[in-house]
């Protein structure tokens, strides 16, 4: 049966004022990130049912070493705790998709060296070069039905407003990961464990595009529930 995509409600206040997301902060939301996906691991893996129906499994492993690194770490700045992330989940989740996520916040954590608090410019710097990433080590272009189908939108959407307050951008990159994740449905897988089944991926949601909109979804109902 096809996978449907509902993830966690995208909630909002746009009532609320700036807030200033230091690395406490940062910290505090990537714990959030890292609980959500744990909490989603059957829903990752019944997402994954043409492939080998363990993407939730990898990712579970990969994000609760990500909270274990956090929980017991100190980040002098935002790149150390976003890279932080990445090797926690390079070192752990195994296969492409550890890979492939592991190299997007590692990577991406060179926009945040030395910076101590995130703004939408850093934000949209640190997807940018996260994107880049994925994209040198899996070869994927959008369309291909992966993980860049849910990350492009995001990316376009932060470099479009990113001179708004950050809480503004990642709620809006959050539904435009969404939006593109839900779009792989449609596609013809032309990369990944999909890709040999050809017109028959049509009609599944890409669980590498899901696993990457939960993380824009999570960031965002994080900071919904932060007083400014």
């Amino acid at each position: 049966m096809p996978i449907r995509l509902p993830l966690i409600s995208i909630v909002h206040d746009a009532g609320g004022g700036h807030m200033v997301m230091d690395t406490v902060l940062c910290k505090a939301m990537l714990m959030h990130v890292a609980k959500n996906i744990q909490e989603n691991i059957e829903l990752l893996n019944e997402a994954d049912g043409l492939g080998d129906s363990d993407h939730g499994t990898g990712m579970g492993i990969g994000f609760k070493a990500v909270a274990m690194k956090l929980s017991t770490g100190e980040f002098p700045d935002l790149g150390s705790l976003f890279k932080a992330v990445g090797m926690a989940i390079m070192m752990s989740a195994g296969g492409a998709s550890g890979a492939l996520f592991g190299s997007f916040f590692k990577d991406g954590s060179k926009a945040l060296d030395g910076i101590e608090v995130l703004d939408s410019s850093h934000f949209a710097q640190f997807l940018h070069l996260g994107l880049d990433s994925v994209v040198h080590r899996g070869k994927a272009a959008q369309g291909d039905k992966t993980m860049v189908d849910a990350l492009i939108p995001a990316l376009e959407c932060a470099i479009m407003h990113s001179g708004q307050p950050i809480q503004e951008v990642i709620h809006l990159c959050a539904l435009q990961a969404k939006k593109g994740s839900e779009a792989t449905r449609d596609m013809v897988a032309k990369l990944g464990r999909m890709q040999t089944l050809g017109q028959r991926s049509i009609g599944y949601v890409d669980p590498g595009s899901i696993t990457m909109a939960l993380i824009f979804i999570s960031m965002d109902e994080f900071l919904s529930k932060q007083q400014p």
